[in-house]
């Protein structure tokens, strides 16, 4: 099965539960073709869990959900060795890190200590338990979630973990038609936590997902759209407005992003499209604005925007 038919029946059975959010389901999908792993940001309510659920079963994919509290412990995430009265020996008891698709529910409510042990997972997909290492399955994906409007009792991210992360995908309201029809479905007896319901059915499985990855792999790109990302994301290492702009991962994550996206598109090359369209969920979290900027209340999405105006766009 080719990427742009596979991304058509995922983006078909995922919609049978989340109505709209059509570029969202895109970007996201892009995330997982590109081997990354995705921060959502949206207020609660806005189906991020949903989402997820639905695209662990089209997948055919264990799902695993942590829900990050302030005391949860490095162990209660990656497991631990438990000592057997009855052999003498320790055994170990994996955490529900072992899954393939993880949902770090509210990550920035639990401390850095915690919020590191996922670090080690999401670079090596491996974690260390008392010296030992242990692989993780494959895929192995993990989507973080966090309230953009709830700061108070929180731990915002340091930088290496953001960094973790391909993408940082913001999950808006529904328009008004696709809420109606939201309202209605569950009028008719529609419920969120029952996917069987839902009818929906698993598109491809971790081998066709890892044959898919390939073909994403096979994606040419010319030197000149190499350029054109390098000097974008070299911009914002300069920019009046920005602290701390885009590293060389960003730019890598633009490359495989692209060819995510083009591959989604049905073709084998990447266009400078591309590279705009899967910039800001890119770059967003990468870049730290300079306080005086975030004083008059600009954001990032707005100074990469206007970076990559200013840059020539490859003929």
């Amino acid at each position: 099965m080719r990427v742009e038919e596979a991304v058509r029946g995922i983006q078909s059975e995922v919609g049978k539960a989340v109505i709209g959010q059509e570029r969202l389901v895109e970007h996201t999908l892009a995330g997982i073709l590109a081997d990354g792993h995705i921060l959502l940001e949206g207020v609660p309510g806005v189906a991020k869990t949903l989402l997820v659920r639905c695209i662990a079963r089209t997948l055919d994919a264990s799902f695993g959900r942590i829900q990050f509290t302030p005391d949860l412990m490095p162990s209660d995430v990656i497991g631990t060795n438990i000592f057997n009265q009855r052999t003498n020996e320790f055994e170990l008891r994996k955490g529900p890190i072992f899954t393939s698709i993880l949902l770090a529910d509210e990550i920035n409510r639990t401390p850095p200590k915690t919020q590191a042990a996922l670090l080690e997972a999401m670079e090596e997909r491996r974690v260390t338990i008392d010296g030992t290492r242990h692989s993780l399955p494959f895929p192995f994906v993990v989507f973080a979630t966090q309230n953009p409007i709830e700061f108070e009792g929180t731990y915002p991210l340091p930088e290496a973990q953001l960094d973790r992360f391909l993408m940082k995908v913001l999950v808006s309201y529904p328009e008004k038609e696709d809420e109606a029809k939201l309202i209605r479905r569950y009028s008719e007896g529609f419920r969120s936590q029952n996917l069987d319901e839902a009818g929906i059915r698993p598109v491809i499985d971790p081998n066709g997902l890892a044959a898919l990855r390939q073909e994403v792999d096979a994606v040419k790109i010319e030197d000149k759209i190499v350029d054109y990302i390098n000097d974008s994301v070299r911009l914002t290492r300069t920019a009046d407005m920005i602290a701390v702009g885009g590293s060389p991962r960003a730019s890598i994550a633009i490359l495989l992003c692209s060819k995510a996206i083009a591959a989604m598109r049905g073709r084998d090359y990447v266009i400078p499209d591309d590279v705009k369209e899967i910039a800001l969920p890119v770059l967003r979290h990468r870049v730290l604005l300079r306080p005086e900027a975030e004083i008059e209340g600009i954001t990032p999405d707005q100074v990469v925007l206007g970076l990559f105006e200013t840059v020539p766009v490859p003929r």
